[in-house]
């Protein structure tokens, strides 16, 4: 008589299979509007995000209009260290860019619509904005046609990658937490023996007063006498 073999998963782990899921899962793109702007006065519109060191970012833009319609949008993107990534001139249409992060470090994705001529008043450009950073940058079509993975395989492969980068994530903000308790306590050491020293310079400084006082006390009776 063959035995059956249940293949049940705690609800626990299910749980954090489904929330890994979801936290996996890329977020929708960011529309917005532009304005055009003098050449002199343009002041840009910017995203921020963070991102870990060695990781793929992919930057994807949508916009309407068309080369020559009265307005330049130009992209930048510039981590918070001084890391430049990129200067899209002109983006029309659909533009994509990728780089690898040099540093552990907040980056802006920031545009600017430029003004072209004297009666171009009124005009934007709108954007779709979709950045997607590490295991959602890649091509997982391409890596399960590379790897011949079944979708299933393929999927426990992206929350694999995923996980990895909440460990590392996690990491870094144990080792920043880290950073932040020492130059915590070295604070507090520094502003005790400050303090300890200006008590004593205080009970120094008084006492000499009183010493001062006194001897001059003795002098003024020493004369009147």
């Amino acid at each position: 008589m063959r035995s059956r073999i249940s293949l049940r998963l705690p609800s626990t782990i299910l749980l954090v299979l489904l929330l890994l899921g979801y936290v996996a899962t890329p977020a929708r793109a960011l529309k917005m509007i532009v304005n055009a702007q003098p050449a002199g006065s343009v002041t840009p519109r910017c995203i921020r995000n963070f991102v870990s060191k060695d990781s793929l970012v992919v930057v994807n833009v949508k916009t309407n209009g068309k080369k020559g319609d009265g307005q330049v949008l130009n992209m930048s993107i510039m981590d918070s260290v001084g890391n430049e990534y990129g200067r899209p001139k002109d983006v029309v249409g659909e533009s994509r860019t990728a780089f690898t992060a040099h540093a552990n470090a907040a980056f802006d994705v920031c545009f600017e619509n430029i003004q072209q001529g004297s009666h171009s008043y009124g005009l934007n450009r709108e954007i779709d904005l979709d950045i997607d950073i590490g295991a959602d940058a890649r091509d997982w079509n391409a890596v399960g046609q590379t790897e011949k993975l079944k979708p299933m395989e393929l999927e426990l492969r992206r929350i694999e990658e995923s996980v990895d980068e909440i460990v590392t994530q996690m990491d870094y903000l144990r080792q920043r937490e880290q950073r932040l308790r020492d130059t915590n306590e070295s604070t507090n050491d520094r502003v005790k023996f400050f303090a300890l020293g200006t008590l004593f310079s205080l009970l120094g400084l008084g006492l000499w007063q009183v010493a001062y006082l006194r001897q001059y006390f003795r002098h003024v009776q020493t004369v009147l006498q």
